[in-house]
């Protein structure tokens, strides 16, 4: 199965300078040709980057991950990813429910370490990739 990895786990494995589980996983999923993008999480990777040459390399790096066209029928299910979430009361961000969305419609699970995917995984029908196991 392909893995929408979302900001979080590319944060941690980008900045860190330890060998640790998450990065095995990534680079299992980077060789196999299982990582997918969209355009919002390239974002937040990208931003905050306060050197010109560091965001240049980094930018450079992810290159390598095409971004999924984003669709009307994306935005639309994110919304109702949002509604349905909120009708049950849980919060989260408008990215949040957009990769909600983008792994529904495409077939993805989600591979982070942000806590609230597990709340909105008890509403939604998302898969989470955790531990190398879709």
């Amino acid at each position: 199965m392909r893995v929408l990895v979302d900001t979080s786990v590319w944060s941690l494995v980008l900045r860190s300078k330890q060998n640790h589980a998450l990065s095995h996983y990534l680079s299992e999923l980077i060789e196999e040709g299982r990582v997918e993008m969209i355009g919002p999480i390239r974002q937040e990777i990208l931003s905050g980057i306060r050197s010109e040459k560091q965001f240049d390399k980094l930018k450079s790096v992810l290159d390598a991950f095409p971004d999924i066209p984003l669709t009307t029928d994306d935005y639309i299910l994110a919304a109702h990813c949002f509604n349905q979430c909120r009708k049950n009361g849980i919060q989260g961000s408008h990215i949040d429910f957009l990769i909600c969305s983008v792994a529904q419609n495409h077939k993805l699970s989600i591979y982070t370490t942000d806590k609230d995917f597990l709340s909105y995984a008890t509403v939604l029908p998302i898969l989470l990739y955790k531990n190398g196991i879709p």
